[in-house]
């Protein structure tokens, strides 16, 4: 299937009566870490949510979200595109769709349906009381996060976060970019310098007996072949095995 073909953001998160701004814009923050862009609510508490002073603070950065959310009456406008919804449910029900685990549940579902071009829907239920049973029965499939039995309260945008997570890992995550350069590793040549040059320090030290020196340097030189020395490192050791031996002479 060609990229055209697939859809921009294959990842709806919708909300359904939503009480608290800051959870909105919070939430509007940990899709767009995550590289998802598509939020919908569902009858927020207040009609003006999407612009109200504490959501555009707590999106922090992710105002764009907020600016392309929609905001709908009914579930079933919300998931109006969506080939697959996912409910969240800590409670387990006698009646309903099954339950998935985040890490294993997501990961099958994002080989069995993205690759078919189809958009997945998550969808939140309010801060105080989940999720209703008549909109689990909507959905196709119910997540369920693991937590402490003996509390698994979870806010609603920590919520978000860790599923949109779990779902990005699925889908191939994102490449993590080294901010340190490769290691500048020594040579051979420069760690028997270096080696040569401690050996003078030690001995000079009194800590070496040249006479009888048994198995000190050998045992240095693992040592050190273990440390995998930088060429930093050489400089270090080197300019230490200088001041030992000045300090002896003196």
């Amino acid at each position: 299937m060609s990229n055209a073909s697939q859809p921009a953001d294959p990842t709806r998160f919708i909300l359904i009566g939503t009480s608290h701004p800051g959870n909105v814009g919070a939430t509007a923050r940990a899709m767009k870490v995550m590289g998802f862009s598509d939020l919908v609510l569902v009858r927020p508490r207040f009609a003006d949510v999407l612009s109200q002073e504490e959501t555009v603070a707590m999106a922090s950065g992710a105002a764009d979200i907020l600016v392309r959310a929609r905001i709908v009456d009914t579930l079933a406008e919300a998931l109006d595109g969506v080939n697959y919804a996912i409910g969240t449910a800590m409670t387990p029900r006698d009646f309903g769709p099954p339950t998935l685990a985040p890490r294993e549940g997501l990961a099958e579902l994002a080989r069995a349906r993205t690759a078919q071009g189809h958009k997945i829907g998550f969808v939140f239920g309010s801060e105080r009381h989940g999720m209703a049973n008549e909109d689990v029965y909507r959905c196709h499939a119910v997540v369920s996060i693991p937590t402490n039995p003996d509390y698994g309260s979870l806010n609603l945008s920590q919520a978000v976060q860790l599923l949109s997570y779990e779902w990005r890992m699925a889908l191939g995550g994102f490449p993590v970019e080294a901010r340190t350069p490769d290691a500048d590793l020594a040579g051979g040549e420069a760690v028997q310098g270096m080696l040569g040059h401690l050996e003078q320090a030690l001995v000079a030290l009194g800590f070496l007996d040249p006479a009888a020196p048994k198995k000190l340097m050998p045992r240095l030189n693992q040592l050190f072949n273990r440390a995998e020395l930088r060429q930093e490192d050489i400089h270090i050791l080197r300019g230490i095995a200088k001041a030992i031996i000045e300090r002896s002479q003196r």
